[in-house]
């Protein structure tokens, strides 16, 4: 356990929302401790895997016992499929970018499913801890996006691959491409009013969404997948190949772009 990592205090134990963003702020750190300690490359990403998943894992045992979990650097145990309660995390959303100092664009996300569908989420952006912007985003208090402060659309796209679907509907919308990298990132970069949406498709799994979705519906954005379909989660196969994040009023308009030209361009 991190020497940074202090007991969570009776609010928080009483409280999923609090207890998502503590755990995920705790990972944070921990994460944040890892990369002083001299890696570099692969070793640091392993590093940092390793570290944030045991972390996690010793404090929802400790916290939460009760409680199934699944991570993405976990064994699935398919108990969770019966479970009342299950905690889907992802201990290093971007694994590159932490492990390129002092990029700050990767996330830990921590999400909390029930009864069919996510009640809590965390995500945060450790590296964002010492500048005056908020670095842990959660349902209990998640930001309401104001009215968008662009007059152009912004679309979060990937820094390295954007999709070529997603270049014909930034063209579609007179749309600028904001590249920024790990999934939470750009979900939740949507919520910062740093774009206005995200689209993908092509390979993702529950825990690359769950969190950021959670906090995403709490602020009050249009979520679903590319079809328009709903998004689920505690699956028994957790691909969840597809996303869509985006303001409200935009929601139509990109659905009917994907509905008309697909996602394979």
């Amino acid at each position: 356990m991190s020497s940074f990592t202090a007991p969570p205090t009776a609010e928080i134990l009483a409280d999923d929302h609090l207890l998502a963003a503590w755990l995920a702020d705790a990972a944070g750190r921990r994460l944040l401790e890892v990369r002083t300690e001299g890696l570099a490359g692969k070793e640091l990403k392993d590093a940092g895997d390793k570290a944030a998943h045991e972390l996690l894992m010793d404090l929802l045992g400790a916290y939460r016992p009760d409680d199934a979990v699944l991570s993405e650097e976990g064994k699935d145990d398919k108990v969770r499929l019966d479970a009342e309660r299950v905690w889907i995390i992802d201990p290093v959303d971007g694994t590159r970018e932490f492990s390129e100092p002092p990029r700050e664009d990767w996330a830990v996300h921590v999400a909390l499913w029930s009864q069919g569908d996510l009640i809590a989420g965390a995500v945060a952006q450790p590296a964002l801890a010492g500048s005056e912007v908020q670095s842990t985003f959660h349902t209990g208090a998640a930001p309401q996006v104001p009215p968008r402060t662009s007059d152009r659309i912004r679309i979060a796209v990937s820094r390295s691959r954007p999709p070529a679907f997603v270049e014909a509907l930034a063209a579609e919308l007179d749309a600028e491409l904001v590249p920024m990298g790990s999934a939470g990132v750009k979900m939740i970069s949507v919520v910062r009013d740093l774009t206005d949406a995200y689209v993908h498709a092509g390979g993702q799994y529950e825990w690359d969404s769950a969190a950021p979705v959670a906090v995403a519906r709490a602020a009050g954005l249009f979520t679903s997948r590319v079809d328009g379909s709903p998004l689920r989660y505690n699956q028994d196969d957790v691909y969840l190949p597809d996303v869509i994040v985006c303001r409200p009023e935009l929601a139509d308009r990109i659905l009917a772009f994907i509905e008309k030209n697909g996602t394979d361009a």
